[in-house]
């Protein structure tokens, strides 16, 4: 068995690739930062091969799918990702562009380049890390939420393709809320709500992945959260949301 994980030199990437190995996955880890993947590789049994590229870069994207296409790759984990906290009208584009190539660009090319491989063989899985923060509109946040929402949708579009292709290559999404990663150093911003450990999400989400699960959620405050959520308007929702976002402490 083998899987390969992007952005897996910290957070939940990290905590993934440590579960996995523990559960004799050979790994492909992919991360900018090659010295934390490095450390990583010591603490891990199993094969690892460790892959520095720049997701936000589209060429080397597509060089990372053709340096690794004929790995027999199991399960594909599309981790990496990052935040930009502020107002749209006033936060950095170039920022926020790299951060959509990073969140959404990346995450689209190589769920469909490894998907076509996993189709031809009818094996395989993906999951996608998305957010909680997919579910809702995001104002102060805006370009992230709005990035963790194309996963989710492209994700469950996905799925229905293969059910009625009877295809046995499986999809998941990971939907977690705030987690005790460096993702809120990164945005410049403190969570009000309590965090899960990455520990804890990644054991959570692969768990819930290799079982089939298509939506994982871990913890039932989001669970709850997601289900009020159909009983009020999108307008409503942003609001609350914007008021969750203000609480926050910007570090800049």
């Amino acid at each position: 068995m083998k899987a390969m994980i992007t952005g897996a030199s910290s957070g939940i990437g990290r905590s993934m690739a440590l579960y996995l190995g523990s559960l004799g996955y050979d790994l492909i880890l992919v991360a900018r930062n090659k010295e934390a993947m490095d450390s990583l590789r010591e603490k891990i049994k199993t094969k690892v091969k460790v892959i520095v590229v720049d997701l936000a870069n589209e060429q080397k994207v597509k060089e990372l799918y053709v340096l690794t296409k004929n790995e027999e790759v199991d399960l594909l984990i599309n981790n990496a990702g990052f935040g930009v906290f502020g107002e749209f009208s006033e936060t950095d584009i170039n920022k926020e562009l790299e951060m959509l190539n990073v969140n959404v660009k990346a995450v689209h090319m190589l769920t469909k380049l490894f998907l076509r491989d996993m189709i031809k063989k009818d094996h395989g899985m993906i999951l996608n890390v998305a957010s909680s923060a997919a579910f809702y509109p995001g104002p102060l946040f805006s370009s992230y939420y709005a990035s963790k929402a194309y996963v989710y949708r492209l994700t469950l579009s996905i799925k229905e393709e293969l059910r009625r292709k009877k295809s046995h290559v499986k999809v998941a999404v990971l939907c977690p809320g705030p987690v005790k990663t460096s993702f809120d150093e990164v945005a410049g911003v403190d969570f009000s709500l309590k965090a899960l450990s990455s520990d804890y999400v990644a054991k959570y989400a692969i768990d819930k992945c290799l079982k089939g699960k298509t939506v994982i959620i871990p913890g039932f405050t989001l669970k709850l959260g997601k289900f009020f959520n159909h009983f009020i308007s999108d307008s409503f929702a942003a609001k609350i949301t914007y008021r969750i976002q203000k609480k926050k402490v910007n570090h800049k």
